[in-house]
């Protein structure tokens, strides 16, 4: 088998002590921890890699604007710390946010 995939220009390797991967994107993270079994595998100058292992998604902290963290603030009556963490909580919903502030 080893040598049908020399000749063909195959190589496969095994790459060892994996401590994370993490693929981005802009919802999130998909991560891969301690454990992952990664291969990578060469055919005519091409890599490709297979990752196996347990896989969790990290969602993407929303971009919340100052602006946006200074209106819910004064329109609440809350700090700007209260008034982002709301912001987050509600994924950047501003009346949603307030909302949530006023029942306390």
């Amino acid at each position: 088998m080893k040598a049908m995939m020399k000749k063909l220009g195959m190589s496969v390797e095994q790459i060892e002590d994996v401590q994370s991967i993490v693929i981005k994107t802009p919802k999130g993270d998909w991560v891969f921890d301690a454990g992952a079994e990664v291969t990578a595998m060469t055919m005519q100058g091409q890599t490709t890699y297979q990752i196996a292992g347990n896989i969790r998604f990290v969602e993407a902290a929303p971009d919340i604007p100052k602006e946006d963290v200074t209106m819910v603030a004064a329109q609440a009556n809350v700090s700007e710390e209260k008034a982002r963490a709301a912001l987050v909580a509600t994924k950047g919903d501003i009346a949603e946010a307030i909302m949530k502030l006023a029942q306390g």
